[in-house]
């Protein structure tokens, strides 16, 4: 496993900006407290692991954070031995990590994991909380500060991909979706820079893209790409500059797809 692919977030750190825009918060707060499992659903960059770093600061807790993709096995989150100063010794996955210290573990997009990972799982997400370490022979009890939080896209599920019954019904869940338009204007200005005016444009923009989601486009635009947007804008570069880097070319490869996203960029701001 690569260092990118795991995160920490020490339980000093300043707590990122989240715009709450329902009862997001309280429902984390109170499958915290009820050491219940949480599974958050919902399309690319719509705040989800922002969320997920909001709460574990607001909350105290160390947080380890695990980019699940297709080479990501139930070792590279439990842990394996390896070969230090000349003799083996065991080292801890983030999982194990979070059950030994107490914390949050998030698995960013698990449906992208290799199957074996859901089966390491289950007996976290039960009323056992317990974590076996085969290769070490342990038995861990996940201490009462110690959460399980997974997300995955379920517009990109499909029968290879797809979280079992007996998995997703092990979660309390919550679905996620892109802030109401005033909320993400507010959100893109304050992570930019970019007067609310000017990104209230954008906002409106996105709206328009989408609409196109499930024709031309697999997906629609993020907040994160209208962060990205405003950014450039804000740091002088032209706005047509700025969409296509952000707003089109990371949304598809077809020439008449990006022009037509063009075309949308051109009414919008002239």
């Amino acid at each position: 496993m690569t260092l990118s692919t795991v995160a920490a977030q020490s339980a000093d750190q300043e707590i990122p900006y989240y715009d709450s825009v329902g009862n997001e918060c309280a429902m984390f707060e109170h499958a915290y407290a009820q050491r219940l499992p949480l599974l958050l659903k919902g399309p690319t960059g719509c705040g989800k692991t922002r969320f997920v770093s909001h709460m574990a600061a607001k909350l105290g807790k160390p947080l380890f954070t695990v980019s699940c993709h297709d080479d990501l096995t139930a070792a590279d989150l439990t842990g394996r031995y390896l070969l230090q100063g000349g003799e083996t010794r065991w080292v801890d996955g983030p999982l194990t990590r979070a059950v030994r210290e107490g914390g949050i573990c998030y698995l960013d997009e698990v449906v992208e994991a290799r199957k074996d990972v859901t089966v390491v799982l289950h007996p976290l997400t039960d009323d056992r909380r317990l974590l076996p370490l085969e290769r070490t022979g342990e038995l861990l009890e996940a201490p009462d500060d110690f959460m399980l939080v997974a997300s995955y896209n379920p517009g990109y599920q499909h029968i290879l991909k797809s979280l079992k019954p007996s998995t997703r019904q092990r979660f309390v869940a919550m679905t996620f979706d892109f802030p109401p338009p005033k909320v993400e204007r507010d959100i893109v200005a304050r992570e930019s820079g970019l007067e609310s005016e000017r990104c209230a444009a954008l906002v409106n923009l996105a709206a328009s893209l989408r609409a196109m989601k499930g024709q031309d486009l697999e997906e629609g635009i993020s907040t994160r790409l209208l962060v990205y947007c405003a950014t450039l804008i804000q740091a002088g570069m032209p706005i047509r500059d700025a969409a296509r880097a952000t707003l089109v070319e990371p949304l598809s490869d077809d020439a008449d797809v990006q022009e037509g996203l063009m075309e949308a960029v051109q009414a919008t701001f002239g």
